[in-house]
């Protein structure tokens, strides 16, 4: 779903640091050879991302959903020279494509890869993080978030994909449809968590923006 026209957000990517050439591969390799490519950044979320973990200069950055890894190189342009990525996704038969890139990246020493259920996986990362990136089943949204938060350090950011759903948070909210009523939940829980100052951007899906505090 557009928000915005197509053509304005055209307008908008060519207005912006254009993608890496490495990225630009990993794009088209994505639409050509793996399952709903719509999952992936691109290039101008790909570019916000990138641009947020410059400036936060984080050490240490956690994302939860690592599909074909565009995000996660996304992120790491802006890591500190020790820092590093610890990035999980249930599907391993995406490691090839994820490793294929990594390896090109010049950030491949810096990125832990991690396959199984992040629910289990997280709490026994032994890290504070700077940044996280939750882009995973929205069903699990509300948990991702109550394990992530004491896991912060104080001024870091807490970045959350598809909180707009599609539009589907402004509509009536379909009694099988779980992901929906999850994410109204969720945007409720991050605009209202004390721990945390949370804007929400119209940036494709919608993108939520939390620091802690």
């Amino acid at each position: 779903m557009h928000f915005i026209s197509e053509e304005l957000e055209n307008y908008i990517a060519d207005h912006s640091v254009k993608e890496p050439e490495l990225l630009q591969q990993l794009n088209k390799e994505t639409h050509q050879k793996v399952l709903q490519p719509r999952m992936l950044s691109g290039h101008f979320q790909g570019r916000v991302l990138s641009m947020l973990s410059k400036i936060i200069q984080p050490k240490h950055i956690l994302e939860i959903g690592t599909y074909t890894g565009y995000a996660t190189l996304c992120m790491a342009e802006g890591l500190q020279e020790n820092g590093t990525v610890d990035t999980i996704d249930i599907n391993e038969e995406l490691e090839e494509i994820q490793n294929k890139y990594f390896n090109q990246s010049g950030k491949r020493n810096q990125i832990i890869q991690h396959i199984g259920n992040a629910l289990e996986i997280i709490p026994v990362l032994d890290k504070k993080f700077d940044l996280v990136f939750i882009d995973a089943d929205k069903e699990n949204y509300i948990n991702y978030w109550n394990l992530v938060v004491p896991l912060m350090n104080k001024g870091g950011i807490i970045l959350s994909d598809n909180v707009l759903w599609s539009g589907k948070v402004l509509e009536e909210v379909k009694p099988n449809d779980k992901s929906t009523k999850i994410l109204l939940e969720y945007n409720k829980i991050t605009n209202e968590d004390p721990r945390v100052e949370t804007v929400l951007l119209p940036i494709r899906d919608g993108l939520t923006v939390s620091r802690v505090l």
